[in-house]
């Protein structure tokens, strides 16, 4: 059977600047869905390697093996995590017509009316100032997670909690917390954009 025709196969790509997290995030993802039961696969592309340049990071989530390994050019949902990269690169490149955007800012972007994608698919979340309040600088990764998981459904914020729980163990009880409460925030930010489009 082709993966892609499943209705269990869904890519999710990343943009975001050097030092966001954006490859972490994707990280986090793929060790969550796997943890969910589903076969996953995360990957990043760099550009040049310096801080604030854009990055690119895939994740794949199936539950039936990834035979595929290349980038992903047509994704289910993006998340946008530096709001700059709208004027910069085709961000919205590939997107299917159902696909699900997650963009870290206040509100819809003027962009977003050139876009044929429906205000339900959209949450946009303000992960920097989440973020600054709980680790005293913009870090929006985990926020948007949260907001991921809140708009897609496709794996369980309990997973999600778990990754962060293991991957960031080395870093401290105080890390994984905040990262958490991070992810939870996001979730809820998510929630209520959501609930005032409907």
């Amino acid at each position: 059977m082709d993966e892609t025709n499943t209705s269990t196969y869904h890519e999710i790509r990343f943009h975001g600047r050097g030092g966001q997290g954006a490859v972490s995030a994707a990280a986090l993802l793929s060790l969550a869905a796997f943890d969910d039961g589903f076969e996953a696969q995360a990957f990043p592309k760099f550009g040049s390697e310096r801080r604030g340049a854009p990055v690119e990071a895939y994740v794949k989530i199936s539950t039936t093996a990834i035979r595929r390994h290349n980038q992903v050019y047509q994704p289910d949902a993006i998340v946008i995590q530096d709001q700059s990269l709208l004027k910069s690169i085709a961000v919205f490149d590939g997107l299917k017509a159902e696909g699900f955007v997650v963009l870290n800012a206040e509100q819809l972007p003027a962009e977003a009316d050139k876009l044929n994608i429906s205000r339900r698919q959209w949450a946009c979340v303000p992960a920097d100032h989440i973020s600054e309040a709980l680790f005293g600088r913009p870090l929006p990764n985990t926020v948007l997670l949260g907001a991921l998981v809140a708009l897609t459904h496709w794996i369980q914020l309990t997973a999600l909690e778990q990754a962060i729980s293991h991957h960031l163990a080395s870093k401290g009880e105080s890390i994984v917390n905040k990262n958490i409460e991070a992810l939870q925030a996001g979730y809820r930010s998510a929630m209520q954009t959501m609930e005032d489009v409907a």
